[in-house]
């Protein structure tokens, strides 16, 4: 249960991570200067989201709950962050 929750927040923040991808390629912030970058970011994520589910498949969950873990648990403190800043009603200025 604690690898598919894992999981999820890892699936939600890569998808995110695309929309913004394609996002920057159709405002032209996505450019040759930085494509570099957006591929390892990428890379990254699905290394992370596909390497925990092989991982997980393989039998091997304790491997697959860390490696879902580098990514899930900053989404959900940078998450909770927002959420804190909502409610809380934080002034920008």
């Amino acid at each position: 249960m604690l690898f598919r929750i894992l999981w999820g927040v890892c699936v939600v923040a890569a998808v995110i991570a695309v929309a913004f991808f394609f996002i920057g390629i159709a405002d032209g912030s996505v450019s040759s200067f930085n494509i570099v970058l957006w591929v390892a970011l990428l890379g990254g994520l699905a290394v992370v989201v596909f390497g925990s589910r092989a991982l997980a498949r393989r039998g091997q969950k304790l491997p697959a709950v860390a490696l879902a873990a580098v990514l899930a648990v900053p989404t959900l403190l940078f998450g909770l962050m927002f959420v804190v800043m909502i409610v809380g009603g934080v002034r920008w200025q």
